[in-house]
């Protein structure tokens, strides 16, 4: 079985960390993709362990914020249905980190070193 680090290079990770609110953090639905589960799983388990994950390790994007990363990354694909119908929430070094430790699957825990060695 091949290393899942081999198919994401820290360049491409590193693309997708970008600075909100003075914090280096990471998309909800970029992280979900490394770690292997949907995004709807991810903010599942965020949801349901609301304590592990206080305000420095996780949060929803303003409007303008969304609208301002959308401008930058092209986050929506053309079609019905093809975009995001809620902000998007995003994770901090220690939110991705406690995110592996929730989700409890092995590709996330292989992961999240890799993840936060990119931070």
């Amino acid at each position: 079985m091949s290393n899942p680090q081999n198919r994401l290079s820290a360049d491409r990770l590193g693309q997708l960390i970008y600075e909100i609110r003075g914090q280096r953090v990471m998309l909800d639905s970029d992280l979900a993709k490394i770690y292997g589960v949907s995004t709807k799983r991810l903010l599942e388990q965020v949801r349901r362990n609301l304590s592990r994950f206080p305000r420095d390790f996780a949060f929803q994007l303003t409007w303008k914020e969304q609208d301002f990363l959308r401008s930058q990354i092209a986050t929506l694909k053309a079609g019905r249905g093809q975009h995001r119908k809620y902000r998007p929430y995003v994770l901090t070094e220690h939110g991705a980190i406690m995110a592996a430790n929730v989700l409890n699957s092995k590709r996330a825990v292989q992961m999240s070193v890799f993840v936060v060695r990119a931070f």
